[in-house]
């Protein structure tokens, strides 16, 4: 069942997180991550949130999108974001798709 890595991003350091941008996207489709939305416009429908950089990253399922988050090759990297940015990630099982 597919999964979702959704992300809010408040960058700090738009410099030190240009870096992080330039390399994270390869990690990604190693685990066969692909992007649905990054950084684009966000209209808030309802309530207060006001997002900041809003991230939505596909893997094939729950398992690709945790080996992906805890490896020793994505650490260097979330030390970085974590550096230039405060983020808040959560990630979503996605529906099971009925086939006839």
């Amino acid at each position: 069942m597919t999964a979702y890595l959704i992300a809010d991003v408040d960058v700090t350091d738009p410099s030190l997180f240009a870096e992080y941008i330039r390399e994270v996207a390869a990690t990604e489709a190693r685990y066969g991550g692909r992007y649905l939305g990054r950084g684009g416009l966000t209209k808030v429908l309802e309530c207060d949130w006001q997002p900041h950089r809003l991230v939505i990253v596909e893997f094939p399922d729950m398992g690709s999108l945790t080996a992906w988050y805890e490896p020793p090759e994505y650490a260097r990297l979330k030390a970085i974001r974590e550096r230039c940015a405060k983020t808040r990630i959560i990630a979503l099982d996605g529906i099971a798709t009925v086939t006839s």
